[in-house]
């Protein structure tokens, strides 16, 4: 395995826009919004950004196919601008291309941005058209939460765990989240809400209910990126965040033929942390990584990652959540800015809003959110269905950790 970029690059500044309904906001002001924030973090101007990466999957809703949106809005100074996709880890190629342009040498100071702007469709979820002859050969009529409720299913029949403490489990994940957003000012819900809320609301797609979906939001994340030495130039005497590994794994058709997979797990997520571990020199997640902020789309999503990701042995995540495992004062916080489930999920935008969350904890920035010890974070991304998606790993950390 190649050697990686393992504290090669420094991330100097970042920021994140308000989440949430934003119909007085056009993507430009949400772009700007997470732009002038990172600038004024990193301390930079924006003739010092020699490249830059524009995140944003549904472009049809939004800036349209090409990064000239970005360059405009930023007023950039002619330098190569790239707009990516890649689902829902959209936010987090982004970040992997910037990253991984500064640890090559090619540029010293780049740009990272993700953004989308949904609420202005008119859909209760995200946007349904064609995606392409592959996404409609294998999803025809099929729904998100459909999908991640089969998820729930086939964890419980292959580990023998009753559906009334899998409810509850779940349930459990999305209180944590709620008391955790409501601590947040950019999160688009930040009520708190209780176990009985959970398990009295309608049912969306048995075994989930209203509350164990993440909704849909409008929001921009940014970051910005350099080598650890010119970031020392620029912040003498501070504290170094560094990037310890980007990885990524795309379903190739093995899980949708239900040859070798069983339905109970994320086996892309699997193949991405395995990879990502290897590169930041994580032999123990349980003990060496300090937070997570992992792809709650659905309750049973984070359930399920948190065997994937090695936070819990095979079949004991749900006793491990009752626990309180994850919960903001348990061994792994996870979610400690209340995640998809709180924020909503504007697709370009939400793999850098992780990596902004571990930002702010690793240089005690988060507030009344703050965690005692964070070393290590670890953000993920999966977008698609359990059965044909995109995984992204991305390990950040203190520069030496």
């Amino acid at each position: 395995m190649a050697s990686g970029i393992r504290d090669k690059v420094a991330i100097i500044g970042m920021g994140c826009s308000k989440f949430g309904e934003r119909w007085d906001s056009s993507p430009e002001d949400l772009v700007l919004e997470a732009f002038n924030e990172a600038v004024a973090d990193a301390g930079v101007g924006v003739k010092q950004i020699e490249a830059a990466w524009l995140g944003v999957c549904l472009e049809e809703n939004n800036v349209g196919k090409t990064a000239g949106p970005l360059a405009q809005a930023l007023r950039l100074p002619g330098i190569a601008v790239t707009r990516v996709e890649n689902a829902c880890a959209t936010g987090s190629e982004a970040l992997r291309g910037a990253a991984y342009a500064v640890a090559s040498g090619a540029y010293d100071i780049v740009l990272a941005l993700g953004v989308e702007k949904l609420k202005d469709t008119g859909y209760g979820g995200l946007p349904v058209r064609t995606r392409g002859v592959n996404n409609d050969l294998w999803l025809p009529n099929s729904t998100a939460p459909g999908a991640f409720a089969q998820l729930a299913s086939a964890y419980a029949a292959k580990h023998g765990v009753d559906p009334r403490d899998l409810k509850r489990a779940m349930a459990h994940v999305s209180v944590k989240s709620h008391d955790n957003g409501s601590r947040n000012p950019k999160a688009h819900l930040r009520n708190r809400i209780t176990e009985d809320d959970v398990l009295r609301a309608a049912t969306i797609a048995a075994p989930l209910g209203l509350y164990d979906c993440c909704g849909v939001s409008d929001g921009a994340a940014c970051a910005i990126v350099t080598t650890p030495e010119i970031a020392r130039a620029l912040k003498p005497g501070q504290e170094l965040v560094t990037i310890k590994a980007l990885d990524v794994s795309v379903s190739n058709g093995e899980e949708a033929s239900f040859q070798q997979w069983d339905g109970a797990s994320i086996a892309t997520a699997r193949r991405a942390a395995a990879r990502a571990y290897a590169g930041a020199g994580v032999s123990d997640p349980r003990t060496q990584i300090h937070m997570a902020e992992v792809h709650d789309c659905f309750s049973i999503t984070e359930a399920v990652l948190m065997e994937d990701l090695g936070f819990s042995e095979p079949g004991r995540v749900v006793h491990d959540i009752l626990d309180g495992a994850f919960d903001r004062d348990g061994r792994l916080p996870v979610q400690p800015d209340g995640g998809l489930k709180c924020f909503g999920h504007p697709i370009g935008a939400s793999g850098l809003r992780m990596v902004y969350e571990i930002y702010l904890q690793l240089l005690g920035r988060a507030g009344d959110r703050q965690l005692d010890r964070v070393d290590l974070g670890l953000a993920q991304n999966l977008g698609g269905h359990p059965h044909q998606n995109v995984c992204s790993v991305s390990i950040v950390g203190r520069h030496g950790a």
